[in-house]
């Protein structure tokens, strides 16, 4: 991927070609909009530019005053045509562009939510995603800013050309003179102005520190810390010297942009310098007439903004080119997982049976396997344990058994078959789970249970939160379970327990009805009654399921068909609770050093 970063994958004319297509499926009326815009723009320019110096050679010529008005009047009549379309344009123009940045910024979301699972563990692809989006982030970003940029390079180049014809008649030098001046006057400022680019990284760091500090100091998550603990001299150390780095750097910038205006002035003023001297000594020697001497000096002036916009745009479009071809790359980045061109899983599949063949795997750049040659078999309706210590595998092993992970090496298989080869998002929906890290919706708790806003089945929800021990938490809730979840959204919402979100996520679970299912330490967040609870109603809500329990809480096994004890990756121990017990090994240890901590004055 550094490779990507040195020489990007599409250039800027790829680039445009591809939002040209993207505007065309999603809103023509950019593109005719952009190009409008340059037209009246060029137009306003030159009419402006031809006012003056016009009427100014019919008052030398002492034509009727009734022509001069009606002089003044078509080009006044021009100017407010031109100027009130350019407006009505521009304003126009906005709601387009922001429609085709949308379609990008869904894309974005589209290719991160549907992604294959080890790409979100990729570094590379995270910052990639953020490169991305930072393409469309606003007006200003690259995805919406393409068009005010092309819209430009129009104008300008419309411009160059009738100015341009302009100052063929008058001197081909001085045609010379002004693109020769411009160009100078651009690579110098593009090197210099450069400077903040090349040390973007020194910048980026001191930012990256401040919004640190400014993250810490205003959320909520960390109000109770900073009193407990005294964060706040430490946050304004950090603030303060950051704030000092950024200062420093600021200075140093404008140091070297202040060379960009003083070599800018000078070439300005050999220009504009020959420009005078050669339209006097024309005025002296050939008799040149004011008013086309006014016309000549504001061509060449504008000729010089023709020129150098033609220059600063291309440039500008180059840079943006560069975030867009990153964009492009990540909507690109490789899939390890077969979706819509894998094969469909069997129709009303119900018995699963999932083999875990000497599977092994380890994590990018870990330095040894995470799970070691390990087989293992779920067979339908099993309720099957999963213990070990911390790092042992257990998290690993159900990321293999439910398809996030691919193994590297080994296979997975599926009623006989390698789950490689099938569509691997109609595989998830062979699963309900609960995992370690939860997400809950902001949004009320039916929602949160069905997991779609429409067609809520609200017996079958009543029902499951009846299973988990919810029931009576709910029904107290202002709105039932028709009240928000948290507040990030709605004022009205609540802020459930950390047990209560955990029953939420139990019963969405079971909602779910799928054939097999994955709880990952289910009650972690649970007092020791509420998790018997949860225990005795365990059997109820996995019958006739296949079910894969992680537990730190060696109790909680014993509801189960078959436990495996994890070490290092691997199955150390396999049995029931009575005949791990009996024994003696890793499992009996850790069990005896749990039941300690429930026994009066046990010791450890």
């Amino acid at each position: 991927m550094k490779e990507k970063k040195k020489k990007p994958t599409y250039n800027m004319w790829q680039n445009t070609a591809y939002f040209i297509r993207a505007a065309w499926d999603n809103c023509p009326s950019v593109l005719l909009i952009c190009l409008l815009l340059a037209v009246v723009t060029a137009g306003a320019t030159v009419v402006e530019m031809l006012f003056v110096p016009v009427v100014l050679g019919q008052v030398e010529e002492h034509v009727p005053l009734s022509q001069l008005l009606a002089t003044i009047g078509v080009f006044t009549l021009a100017l407010l045509v031109l100027w009130g379309g350019k407006s009505y344009l521009r304003e126009n123009a906005l709601f387009g562009r922001i429609q085709v940045r949308m379609y990008i910024a869904g894309k974005i979301s589209g290719k991160t939510t549907s992604t294959s699972f080890p790409n979100l563990l990729d570094t590379a692809f995270s910052k990639w995603k953020e490169e991305a989006l930072r393409t469309c982030n606003s007006n200003g970003d690259a995805s919406e800013a393409i068009w005010t940029t092309w819209t430009d390079i129009l104008t300008n180049v419309l411009g160059f050309a009738v100015y341009l014809l302009l100052l063929t008649g008058l001197s081909g030098w001085m045609v010379v003179l002004v693109i020769l001046t411009t160009a100078v006057g651009f690579l110098v400022s593009e090197h210099l102005e450069g400077w903040g680019s090349r040390h973007r990284e020194e910048r980026a760091a001191c930012m990256n520190t401040i919004g640190y500090a400014r993250r810490v100091s205003t959320k909520r998550e960390y109000a109770q810390d900073i009193r407990i603990f005294g964060l706040r001299p430490w946050l304004d150390e950090v603030w303060d010297s950051a704030m000092g780095a950024y200062r420093a750097f600021l200075t140093r910038r404008e140091r070297v942009y202040f060379l960009v205006y003083v070599v800018d002035a000078l070439l300005t003023l050999l220009r504009n310098g020959g420009a005078y001297a050669y339209l006097i000594w024309l005025t002296l020697s050939q008799g040149l007439p004011a008013s086309q001497f006014l016309l000549y000096f504001a061509a060449i002036s504008g000729f010089t903004q023709w020129v150098k916009g033609i220059m600063e745009q291309f440039s500008t479009l180059h840079r943006q080119s560069l975030e867009l071809s990153t964009l492009r790359e990540f909507l690109e980045w490789p899939e390890p997982f077969a979706f819509e061109e894998g094969k469909p899983l069997p129709k009303g599949l119900k018995d699963c049976e999932i083999v875990l063949d000497h599977v092994s795997y380890r994590y990018p750049g870990a330095e040894k396997d995470t799970i070691t040659d390990l087989s293992f078999t779920l067979h339908p309706g099993e309720k099957v344990a999963i213990v070990g210590l911390n790092g042992a595998g257990k998290t690993t092993l159900v990321k293999l058994l439910c398809g996030f992970l691919d193994p590297t090496q080994g296979c997975v298989r599926l009623n006989g078959v390698d789950i490689r080869t099938y569509n691997r998002r109609e595989y998830y929906h062979l699963f309900s789970a609960v995992f370690q890290e939860f997400s809950v919706l902001d949004t009320s708790v039916a929602v949160n249970v069905a997991q779609r806003v429409e067609g809520i089945d609200r017996t079958r929800v009543a029902e499951c939160l009846e299973k988990v021990g919810l029931t009576q938490a709910v029904e107290a809730l202002p709105k039932g379970m028709d009240t928000p979840v948290t507040r990030n959204v709605f004022e009205d919402g609540v802020e459930l327990s950390g047990g209560q979100m955990q029953r939420l996520m139990l019963a969405r679970a079971l909602y779910r009805d799928a054939p097999v299912v994955v709880l990952d330490e289910p009650t972690a967040a649970l007092d020791p009654l509420a998790e018997h609870d949860i225990y005795m109603k365990y059997n109820t809500m996995t019958q006739g399921k296949s079910s894969l329990f992680i537990s730190h809480r060696l109790a909680s096994t014993r509801f189960c068909d078959r436990i495996l004890y994890m070490e290092q990756g691997r199955i150390a121990e396999e049995g029931t609770h009575q005949s791990l017990l009996d024994l003696g090994g890793g499992y009996a240890k850790l069990f005896e050093v749990q039941s300690r901590y429930y026994q009066e004055g046990g010791e450890l």
